[in-house]
């Protein structure tokens, strides 16, 4: 059996999702953790459509990747233009990519009513697209786009789309199951009929609208293709594409298609929540394999027959794919979970001391009142080091004060704060401006720390998301917002929690160099 080679694209057709937008820096950053969980090639979005996926192909040659390969997206040439003179066509070439994807018409559908060509018109300009490209590219891939409803509309046709994308050049036919209404039988009957009179490899592209998506992409390897295409938690347009997460483990653990390795598939649920957490959505907790309650057994007889033999009520070991078990309603379950963090700290716990008990209801309560310290993991450690007394006071905080201003005819507002720390039996008062009352914030708190902790000027605060818990109090809603921090050497995330966002804005902050100082000066004379 050949390999199955996975493609990603969750940066464009993932980020098309309803209520989605990725950053550059976001764009980035999700690369860089799908090259970590051993995608082979990224589809980084489609530079002939806006200057953010443009200037991602400029900044993602700076990142030098361990197993995966940028690719550019495009579609074929206009009917009314040849290929070389086509803009979107040539900023594919200005990519500066190894591997392009372009996506052009299956179905008689689309080419009479969408593109409003002749059928022979679709078929010139595929072949003539990918001719054109095949020698400025080390592989050149055709997406066949509504390629299962082309086929059962018109067999021969949907056949001669990619008999043309073959003779210009293409090295991977992706099929696509664009409107994602194909159900598993008739998928494996299509695709065997395409190997029948196609030779080239195939690939799949899936969309979820019948929710079957995983499950056609797994039948569609069966049946022989080769390339797999999907999007992490699988996000996409309407229902979204098929589930990278879900379909990953299937292929290396139940099908033995693929062999990332055991580092990379622990990676799973890490790689999941981070793309919730750049899309700032809320992981969702039954998701298959990496979702908090993937693994989680409530009271009964369930719970009862894990504790002798996981394979009970398990399918695969959760620590394969970096998931761990739960049981939610066991006291000595939450206690055990406290005490495997701790001695990820170096603190050494028993599940039935009396102190495990009291971090394990502080931190539920807290987590109930708006912490998440499954993501935060920095303010969790700072946590459990104060409640044991490892925590080393360094500041403490005397309040702060915020000002925002905008003038009649000013196009922005302008952000003032003041803070007031005592450093050993110092008093320090520092004011600064920023773009924003938390950059305001961030700016004097640092600069009256500066003086006492020199090391606090490596902190650089890599992301900030701001998410309302609960949409019935309006602007008087509990807000979570998260940080994440670099100092070049690591980075940690910190959590704050208020009705006022500016208050849990600072909670988080103060976490995030607090983190810092533990980090650098604890044990030091």
């Amino acid at each position: 059996m050949n390999p199955v080679e996975l493609y990603d694209t969750t940066l464009r057709d993932g980020a098309q999702t309803w209520g989605i937008t990725f950053s550059l820096e976001d764009k980035l950053r999700i690369a860089q953790k799908l090259d970590e969980i051993g995608i082979d090639l990224i589809e980084g979005g489609y530079p002939g459509s806006n200057p953010k996926d443009k200037l991602f192909f400029s900044k993602v040659k700076n990142i030098r990747f361990k197993n995966a390969r940028p690719v550019a997206f495009g579609s074929t040439c206009r009917a009314d233009l040849s290929p070389d003179r086509d803009p979107q066509i040539q900023s594919l070439l200005d990519s500066g990519t190894e591997v392009v994807t372009i996506v052009g018409k299956s179905w008689v559908l689309h080419v009479h009513e969408i593109l409003a060509i002749s059928l022979e018109k679709n078929l010139q300009m595929i072949a003539d697209s990918l001719r054109y490209l095949r020698p400025h590219f080390s592989r050149v891939i055709y997406d066949a786009e509504h390629f299962f409803d082309g086929f059962k509309h018109d067999r021969d046709y949907a056949l001669a789309t990619l008999q043309a994308a073959v003779a210009g050049g293409a090295d991977v036919l992706a099929l696509c199951d664009t409107n994602g209404g194909t159900l598993p039988p008739e998928m494996v009957q299509i695709i065997q009929s395409v190997r029948e009179n196609v030779q080239a490899p195939l690939g799949i592209h899936c969309h979820d609208d019948s929710g079957t998506a995983v499950a056609n992409t797994l039948m569609a390897v069966e049946a022989g293709v080769v390339h797999v295409q999907g999007t992490i938690n699988g996000i996409g347009e309407r229902c979204g594409n098929a589930n990278l997460i879900s379909v990953i483990p299937a292929l290396a653990l139940k099908m033995g298609r693929i062999d990332p390795g055991a580092e990379r598939l622990r990676r799973l649920k890490h790689v999941a929540d981070f793309v919730d957490e750049m899309a700032n959505r809320t992981p969702r907790k039954s998701q298959p394999y990496v979702g908090a309650a993937a693994f989680a057994h409530k009271g009964g007889l369930h719970t009862s027959a894990v504790v002798k033999n996981a394979r009970a009520y398990e399918h695969i070991d959760p620590g394969l794919v970096g998931n761990s078990r739960s049981f939610p309603v066991s006291e000595q379950a939450g206690r055990a979970a406290i005490v495997q963090k701790a001695s990820e700290y170096g603190i050494q716990l028993r599940p039935d001391e009396p102190r495990t008990a009291e971090i394990l209801k502080c931190m539920k309560d807290l987590e109930a009142q708006g912490a998440t310290y499954d993501v935060a993991d920095g303010s969790f450690e700072l946590l459990l080091k104060r409640m044991l007394g490892l925590h080393k006071k360094f500041f403490t905080l005397h309040g702060f004060q915020v000002n925002n201003s905008k003038r009649q005819g000013d196009t922005k507002t302008y952000s003032e704060a003041i803070v007031r720390i005592v450093v050993g039996d110092k008093m320090e008062f520092s004011a600064a401006e920023g773009n924003g009352p938390v950059n305001a914030l961030d700016a004097a708190f640092r600069k009256a720390l500066e003086a006492f902790y020199p090391n606090v000027t490596e902190v650089r605060l890599t992301d900030f998301k701001v998410r309302v818990l609960e949409g019935t109090s309006g602007t008087g809603a509990t807000v979570r917002v998260l940080i994440e921090s670099s100092d070049g050497d690591g980075s940690w995330w910190t959590v704050g929690f208020s009705e006022n966002v500016i208050q849990a804005s600072w909670d988080a902050l103060v976490d995030s160099i607090d983190y810092k100082l533990q980090k650098d000066l604890v044990g030091q004379p």
